[in-house]
């Protein structure tokens, strides 16, 4: 007997992305998985008398989207901060701060995103003196996109008791000037976490900052507050097209929240994986937690498994760590979180384990020290398809590209972090690079034509999570020079980076990344052929529909 659909989509411009499957036109699911993919005529043979049938409309019906580096819990907090993303100059800095903090006197501290590391123009630092001058009775911190730099107020600096410098650990400032006091940047983590601790933020930001649990533990109110913005980052996946999200800060805590959503409402709207964040102050035995988060989380909905770790800071505020030093600052390399020898003993313990290992590494010296710790852990526990990965590689040393497809290491890379990609400016990054290092900047293409892994994601909220935004940057990435090598990847390329390695990356290739019969259900409908869209117009595409495990988690 033939199986009825429950979903049938028809019309569409259906792209598999399976390699070995026609073009099709339809795709028929049942059941929370996919039945048959095919012809309009063909699929309409299994609709019964109580099959929803979508009318694609001759736009493009492509695998969900697999967010393959983000940050959810804390991206969906900030949806509520002063966006600054755009932002430029001090008159207009000032206005926007002003207008924001009007409606907001009794906060205790005002947080704003995304500015611009030379939102006052080229060579002109931000500092406290400045945003005293705007906002000079309330405590306002504001982080740059990448959020590892941030710029506080005098009245946020002495709220936090920072004003005259703090003791930090490596790679970790407070930057001082020459009166003796705090300039207002704050660099890495520990700098300016007490603010966001000070503002009511730290329970978003635990999963980045410590790794560790709220404590004291989130009070009936506020638990109900943190199932909202775990609801509304959700929402947002959702809205734009993702079905897996691969979540690269994480806790117990996070866990729980997204068990108690699934458990309340019998699924979630994303796939999510969650790791657990091994700091560097921590000690070997605590990945015995991760181990337990492992065996505790382990469905096709809500998953662990995997240890991230920060290795480096990066280029803009001379915190990732370089093979030789920066173009623009003689002498200086950058300092890692991690030592080498620190970092090889957690990834061979790691590894030993069985646990997936996913690395921050940014200079191509943090690049290469992972490597070398991916390669000891092989070396020690003995080769397996343990599948680690290395988060961004914005900076690859020449002699290291060929050893992620040696050691079977998964280059997880974000189109819209370039210079030059998705509006973002070229200084001060590609003079702090320097002219010798930019063919192996940012190198996607190079390192796929090594034969890596190569998955593609957004780092949400560092970049915008639309995933159309990455695919138009991916398509038109242009060179920085003419002697550079093209490293922009086809539509194809792209859309399988974004879908068929993130289900690679975790191990899910047998079920994942393709319409394909059997695998599930994730399913993302766009209002146009993506195909005969102008590369340079990707990004106004937009989902119509998205379907998680056979459930439509978004629709317009």
């Amino acid at each position: 007997m033939t199986e009825t659909a429950d979903i049938i989509i028809s019309n569409g411009r259906v792209l598999t992305l399976d390699p070995d499957a026609p073009p099709a036109e339809a795709v028929a699911l049942s059941g929370g998985k996919i039945i048959a993919a095919g012809s309009n005529a063909d699929i309409q043979r299994l609709r019964g008398p109580h099959t929803r049938v979508i009318d694609a409309q001759n736009g493009s019906v492509l695998p969900g989207f697999s967010e393959n580096h983000m940050h959810l819990f804390s991206g969906a907090a900030e949806l509520d901060h002063l966006q600054l993303t755009g932002v430029k100059g001090l008159a207009a800095l000032t206005e926007t701060v002003r207008t924001y903090a009007a409606s907001r006197k009794t906060q205790k501290v005002l947080f704003g995103q995304g500015t611009d590391y030379e939102i006052l123009g080229h060579g002109e630092g931000l500092t406290r003196r400045h945003l005293d001058e705007i906002l000079p009775d309330q405590p306002l911190v504001v982080f740059a996109p990448d959020h590892h730099t941030a710029w506080a107020n005098t009245s946020a600096l002495e709220l936090v008791g920072i004003l005259h410098g703090a003791n930090l650990g490596p790679g970790n400032e407070v930057v001082m000037g020459a009166d003796g006091l705090a300039t207002g940047e704050l660099r890495e983590m520990e700098a300016f976490s007490p603010l966001q601790a000070a503002g009511g933020f730290d329970r978003y930001r635990l999963g980045l900052s410590t790794g560790g649990e709220p404590d004291p533990y989130p009070d009936a109110a506020q638990w109900a507050q943190d199932i909202a913005v775990m609801r509304r980052g959700l929402a947002y996946c959702a809205r734009h097209g993702i079905t897996t999200v691969q979540n690269m800060d994480g806790n117990l805590y996070q866990l729980q929240l997204l068990q108690a959503i699934e458990q309340e409402d019998g699924h979630l709207p994303c796939r999510v994986q969650i790791p657990f964040h091994f700091k560097n102050f921590m000690q070997l035995e605590m990945l015995e937690k991760a181990s337990s988060l492992a065996a505790r989380f382990n469905s096709d909905w809500l998953s662990s498994g995997i240890v991230k770790l920060f290795y480096d800071g990066v280029i803009e505020s001379g915190t990732a760590v370089m093979v030789e030093p920066y173009a623009d600052k003689p002498g200086d390399r950058g300092e890692g979180l991690f030592t080498p020898e620190s970092f090889r003993a957690v990834a061979v313990e790691a590894d030993r384990r069985g646990l997936q290992i996913a690395v921050h590494a940014i200079g191509d010296g943090a690049v290469r020290a992972v490597l070398d710790g991916y390669e000891a852990a092989r070396r020690e526990n003995g080769a397996r398809d343990s599948r680690h990965r290395i988060e961004h590689i914005e900076v690859v040393h020449p002699d290291d590209i060929a050893r992620f497809a040696e050691l079977g290491v998964i280059a997880s890379m974000q189109p819209p972090h370039p210079p030059g990609c998705a509006g973002l400016p070229l200084e001060p990054t590609i003079s702090r690079i320097g002219r010798d290092r930019w063919p192996v900047s940012y190198a996607w293409r190079t390192l796929k034509n090594a034969g890596a892994h190569i998955c593609f994601a957004s780092d949400w909220p560092v970049s915008p999570i639309d995933p159309l935004v990455g695919l138009k940057a991916a398509v038109t990435r242009k060179r920085w020079s003419e002697s550079d090598p093209d490293q922009s990847f086809s539509l194809i390329e792209a859309l399988s980076a974004y879908c068929v390695e993130g289900a690679f990356a975790e191990f899910k290739e047998d079920r994942k990344g393709m319409l394909k019969s059997g695998y599930v259900a994730d399913v993302v409908i766009l209002d146009r052929d993506i195909e005969t869209v102008d590369p340079e117009h990707l990004d106004s595409v937009r989902p119509i529909t998205t379907i998680c495990g056979g459930h439509i988690s978004f629709s317009v």
